[in-house]
This record gives C-alpha cells, structure tokens and sequence, in this order.
C-alpha cells in the first residue's frame, strides 16, 4: 500500500513539474489581469474580489462587453457567464492566445457577461483575512475547500452583481470542481447550465506511462515531500524534481507526454502560460483519486483521522448519481487526452446514464488532447461554437 502510494504521489508531482517545466512563471503581481491580458487586446474589463467563508480572498476578472462595445443580447440583458480554470492554472487560461481563438474573448464578442475565476493560492487570489502563504496553515486545503467555499463564493457573488443564474464553463480541474458542488447540491439554485471540457471526476484509469520512472525516481523523497504545504512550480523542490527526471528522460516534449499529443496548439503557446502555485494536499488528493479509482473526500490516512474530520472512518463519497438530472450539462473530451482519459469519462457517462437525454450534450473529438479545449487554434470551430449554441438553447 505504501509504495503504490508513493508511486501515484509521484507520479503526479511528475506530471505538475513537467507542466511547470513547459511554461513560464508569472512573477509580476504589479498589474492585474485585466490589465495585462484584456485591455491590452482593446477590452473593457473590471477587477473584483470576493471573500470565502473560510477567509481567502479571491479574485474575479468580469468582460461586461465585446469589443463592439455595450448592448443586451435579444430577450435582455447579456446573461452571465462563469470560466474556471484547471490545476496550477488561472483565469489567463481563457485569454492566452488571440481574441479569435480564446473562448474568455469569443464568448464575450458573441453576447455573453463574462466572468473568470481565479482559485485561492494562485497569484491573483493570494490573499486571506488572517493568514500569509508563508504559513503552513494558508495551504491545508484540497480541491474540497475549492468545492466547498471558493466556487459557491464566486457563484453567490456573480450572482448578486446580476441577478441572474450563471452559465459555467469548467475545464480540468475547473469541472472536477462543478462535479463535486452539484454533487452536493451546491450552487444548483444559481447555476442555468454547464460546460465541462476535459471532464474529470475519475482517474483511476489515467494513463501513466512514467509512473514507473518516477517511482524509481522517488521513494523516501516523495514520503518527505510530504511536510512542504506549498507545492509552487517555480522553484524549491520542484526544481529538484524536473531536474532530476531529466537526467533520465527527454524533457523537450513531456507536456505531451503528460497532456496526450496535442493536435492543435501553436508551438509558442506553452511559453505564454503562467503556472501557478497549489497546495500539496490537493495534489495529494488527486493522487488517491488515481489510487482508489473514486471521487471522495481528503483521506486522512486512519479511520482515527477521518472519524475526526467526518465522524465516519472513511472519507464521504461525491455521489455523481445525485446531480440532478434535468440540470443541463454539456461534457466534451478527447480521445488523445491521457489526463481526461476515455475510459474513465466513459465511467462519468454511465455514471449520468439517468441523466434526461434532452439536458446531457456529450461531444467527442479524436484528436483532442487535454490542452486543445483550451489553446486549440480549431476549437471555436470544433468546441467553442457547439458550447455557446447549448448556452442559448438553456
């Protein structure tokens, strides 16, 4: 049991490093998003924060207008619309390559209020009410506390400032976090419908074909790498690591080896994104997802340890089963995709399978991989479109 954890930890420090690896860091803090990637692209854009009931304070980019300027969609006002990015990720996600190819612009040029998530720990939503990211304390949290206080944070704060149900676009991570809130019936009573693009709510069957290098890699390490709170791609640690896995294996192309090949994308692309810090419980969890093949809670490691934290001795299941069936949901992955992979979004679709046919769009593309959905210089045509035609039709 302890080397097969080992082996999935490693393998996902592994897979964080290599992303880190492939992109660049965003030191400046000087300037916020907005600034830096929609007004220079002639956008308007607001800056907006809000507050989790456990104290981070996050940040909220909103593109109330495309760039020919203000206007109401036919019917009324532009409905709402919010983008949440994957791991080690931000809401540059959605504005990294040009306006015609980036779906944060595409949807705001077609009619749509936008609005992007940032996650706390990342750059722009590092702040908290009492606490610093120099302490440990700042970084006890996985993708639960992402489920439960930063998601239903920007939805109630969305929701407030329009009056108005959002539309939700999710992608990696960013649907991981929508499987888990519906899950739970969270933000149901504020949510129209939702998009989710390299859908993950399972992983038992991911692809890792350098799970074996990475476990003969680390041993002792990985178990040490446990006590660092702040897994941050920049430096420390990881630095070690990347640096340590290439010695042995060709790093010039592993963001496709972790990713799966991405048809699509510029090869300049990956320069231009900025990877961002998370903590290393969440990857931790991520990494008993691989484990155990389900979608759970944190496991604590004893059932003395998680009697403490649920009052049961085994963490609580989010139960995919319970998300409503006639709230709308439109899932696209890719048959390339090794993070996302086919076998386990075929494990979600059976999951859905009472899910009402007219409210479940499921699209395949072939040669998709993780990245394209959201740097593919043919995903307007392929993902983009399809996405904003079921955004009008719910």
């Amino acid at each position: 049991m302890v080397m097969k954890t080992v082996t999935s930890l490693a393998f996902l420090l592994l897979l964080f490093a290599v992303l880190a690896a492939g992109g660049g860091t965003n030191s400046s803090r000087k300037y916020g998003i907005c600034e830096l990637k929609v007004k220079t692209q002639g956008y308007s854009c607001e800056e907006h924060k809000v507050t989790t009931k456990d104290g981070f304070i996050l940040s909220l980019q909103r593109i109330p207008t495309g760039r020919s300027g203000p206007g109401e969609t036919k019917g009324g006002p532009k409905p709402p619309v919010l983008l949440q990015h994957g791991l080690i990720s931000d809401a540059t996600t959605w504005l990294t390559t040009s306006p015609d190819e980036s779906l944060g612009f595409i949807l705001a040029d077609n009619g749509f209020d936008v609005w992007l998530g940032n996650v706390r720990g990342t750059n722009y939503s590092s702040g908290h009410t009492s606490l610093s990211p120099n302490d440990p304390e700042y970084w006890d949290w996985s993708w639960d506390e992402l489920v439960a206080y930063d998601l239903p944070a920007m939805f109630d704060y969305i929701h407030n400032q329009t009056g108005q149900k959002l539309h939700y676009v999710g992608h990696s991570l960013g649907t991981l976090m929508a499987f888990g809130a519906f899950s739970r019936h969270e933000v149901l009573n504020q949510v129209r419908s939702a998009a989710l693009l390299s859908p993950i709510a399972y992983l038992g069957q991911m692809p890792s074909p350098l799970a074996r290098a990475a476990a003969d890699i680390f041993t002792a390490e990985a178990i040490y790498w446990l006590g660092v709170k702040e897994f941050a791609p920049g430096g420390g640690p990881v630095s070690k690591l990347v640096a340590g896995i290439c010695v042995h294996i060709d790093c010039s192309n592993l963001v496709n080896t972790i990713t799966g090949p991405n048809c699509c994308m510029n090869s300049s692309t990956t320069s231009l994104i900025h990877v961002q810090p998370t903590a290393t419980k969440n990857m931790i969890h991520l990494a008993q997802m691989v484990r155990k093949g389900t979608i759970k809670m944190y496991d604590y490691g004893s059932n003395r340890n998680n009697n403490k934290h649920y009052g049961k001795a085994m963490p609580p299941d989010y139960n995919i089963t319970s998300i409503p069936n006639d709230l709308p949901l439109f899932l696209s992955y890719g048959g390339k995709d090794l993070l996302s992979d086919v076998k386990d979004v075929q494990t979600l679709i059976e999951a859905l399978s009472d899910h009402d046919p007219d409210k479940l769009v499921v699209q395949y593309i072939d040669d998709y991989a993780h990245l394209d959905f959201v740097y593919g210089v043919n995903a307007k045509k392929l993902v983009y479109s399809p996405l904003m035609a079921f955004f009008s039709a719910n």
